[in-house]
């Protein structure tokens, strides 16, 4: 990383800036000393144009349509790569050889069972209870259930915590699947591969066997792939921000679950399934993209757009093989969902009005036809997400461990309110 500088006037004084420079991407301008120096701040509402941290982990090219795991192309990863090699990499920052893999692997594997009475912990929680309240809860639990990997002073220890969430959420996720439709918890299998392994906990039941279908499987994972890491986005800066403090990893990767939970931001592939079922039908879609164009319309189409990429997603491309790779073997060749998303993607694509506002398809539009075709109902959407976004708020949170530069995080404000009063009894407010 190279730096040069530049200078900024504030009330005819002038103050010299460094300018970073990273290995690929915009360069940014050092601020840390502008209080110092000026008494002043920056003012920049959601940090969507701060850079909070430097990092090796991921890249990410919104105009271009780019992103990267550790330099490599999301494409390829998902091609030819599965889930846990992807995780490998984005821990160490280098894909395994075929010996490192297998003993991540094995692992990995070993670590899935969760503690017995985690089983009873469960017990607490209301039949309908989301999901992801659950979760939230069961993740920030394992600090209890797990005490000699909480020290985040000791490497060995950060391994193991790390070992053990990337292990043990699958377990979870499918226990709060369980237990939210009342069936009874499946234990993990060593001999089944890691996503195989989730599939069989969530829909294999003890009346029957269960044989894992492997084109789902394959489907599951390159959406565990996809949606491993994405920079600094609003779940990766809460877990960074929890961590800067120096809380617990199980207690980080709680607070990075709670918040993907909203709906701008985890929640996104449900809100665009539900906007698909609202539509019904293609012949309806001009009528949709008619009140999307209406500023006076409250209604939005999901799924379309992104805070980042201002080309397609990259992400799209390969979950729009995927869906109809699971469609296909499942024999639903006329999915009236499908058919409205490929119409109305290939509507949206030569719309003036989407290509003026690059208002392209994301990964959300077709991750939720899939996982419902899969057979997880809306509620687990945001789950599987989380399951899959573990292993990046992992490497984001020990990488910022590991930054000697790391402080606690303070954001500071532009303060609005009141100015300085005096207190004034009940007797004399009018």
């Amino acid at each position: 990383m190279s730096s040069s500088s530049s200078t900024l006037t504030v009330d005819d004084k002038s103050v010299d800036l460094a300018i970073k420079t990273g290995v690929i991407g915009p360069s940014v301008v050092d601020i840390s000393k502008l209080y110092g120096q000026t008494g002043m701040f920056t003012y920049d509402p959601g940090f969507t144009s701060t850079a909070s941290c430097e990092s090796k982990i991921t890249y990410i090219d919104g105009d271009e349509g780019v992103l990267l795991y550790r330099g490599y192309p999301i494409e390829q990863l998902a091609e030819h790569g599965d889930f846990l090699e992807t995780c490998y990499l984005l821990l160490y920052g280098e894909l395994p050889t075929a010996a490192q893999k297998a003993d991540f692997d094995y692992r990995v594997t070993r670590h899935t069972m969760v503690h017995d009475q985690m089983n009873r912990f469960f017990t607490g929680f209301r039949r309908d209870a989301h999901p992801m309240a659950i979760m939230v809860a069961c993740v920030g639990a394992l600090s209890a259930f797990y005490h000699d990997s909480t020290d985040i002073s000791d490497p060995h220890q950060r391994m193991v915590a790390s070992m053990r969430m990337i292990a043990k959420m699958p377990t979870l996720a499918a226990m709060a699947y369980k237990y939210h439709v009342g069936q009874p918890f499946v234990y993990p299998q060593n001999e089944l591969d890691y996503t195989s392994n989730f599939l069989r906990m969530c829909f294999a039941v003890p009346a029957e066997e269960y044989k894992v279908n492997p084109v789902l499987s394959r489907a599951l994972d390159r959406i565990f792939i996809l949606h491993a890491d994405h920079e600094q986005n609003a779940s990766t800066s809460t877990v960074r921000l929890a961590g800067s403090s120096g809380a617990n990893p199980f207690a980080c990767i709680a607070a990075g679950i709670a918040c993907l939970w909203g709906p701008a931001h985890g929640g996104a592939n449900e809100a665009a399934l539900k906007m698909l079922e609202e539509i019904g039908t293609p012949d309806r879609i001009p009528e949709y993209i008619a009140k999307a164009k209406d500023k006076n319309d409250p209604f939005r189409l999901m799924g379309f757009g992104h805070r980042v990429y201002k080309n397609y997603d990259p992400r799209a491309r390969i979950m729009q093989k995927t869906t109809h790779e699971v469609l296909n073997e499942l024999g639903i060749k006329d999915d009236p969902l499908l058919d409205v998303a490929v119409e109305l993607e290939q509507i949206a694509l030569k719309d003036e009005y989407f290509i003026e506002k690059k208002l392209y398809p994301n990964i959300d539009f077709y991750s939720g036809i899939t996982l419902k075709a899969m057979g997880f109902p809306t509620s687990m959407f945001t789950v599987l997400f989380a399951l899959a976004r573990t292993v990046g708020w992992i490497a984001q949170w020990s990488e910022m461990i590991e930054d000697p530069s790391q402080r606690i995080g303070r954001p500071r404000q532009l303060y609005v309110g009141s100015p300085k009063r005096d207190y004034v009894t009940v007797a004399q407010r009018g």
